[in-house]
């Protein structure tokens, strides 16, 4: 079992994976745009993924990262945006390999600050974090919008 750089051939095998994980965020199940995201995010290279594949081949979990600057640190940062284990694979291990295996790139990428955040209510997320060495921000709120077209007609004077 190890941790390893996703691959375009991964893309069904990982789909199912980030369908899961959606789910589990109250999204719909939707696999097939799954599997186009992850062909989109692989063909660009525009994040950092990494999956954790057992010893029959089966992949069991990922972990996502998202390249990001910061004006006040003046440096690079990533957002470790998802991580999820597949539920029959939980409490093996696999989320603390992977969440290792994240910090351990951004420190060979020269990236000194990973930041993510978490559900309220994720209690067993919380627990993996903190026992990693990770700190709840307690100087900065954080905000979010999202951003549609009535959200800009009721903004506009």
């Amino acid at each position: 079992m190890s941790v390893r750089h996703a691959k375009l051939r991964d893309v069904e095998a990982l789909g199912e994976l980030l369908d899961g994980y959606r789910v589990f965020y109250d999204q719909p199940s939707d696999l097939a745009s799954a599997r186009n995201f992850l062909a989109h995010r692989l063909g660009l290279g525009d994040s950092h993924l990494l999956v954790y594949e057992g010893e029959g081949g089966e992949l069991l979990g990922f972990v996502q990262l998202y390249p990001l600057f910061s004006t006040v640190r003046l440096a690079p940062l990533w957002l470790l945006n998802d991580l999820f284990v597949a539920p029959n694979a939980r409490e093996r291990g696999i989320g603390r390999a992977l969440m290792i295996a994240a910090r351990d790139l951004a420190q060979a990428n020269g990236v000194r600050h990973l930041k993510l955040a978490t559900q309220i209510e994720n209690h067993t997320a919380q627990r993996l974090y903190e026992s990693l060495g990770w700190q709840r921000d307690t100087v900065f709120h954080h905000y979010a919008l999202t951003v549609d077209d009535k959200v800009l007609e009721e903004s506009c004077p």
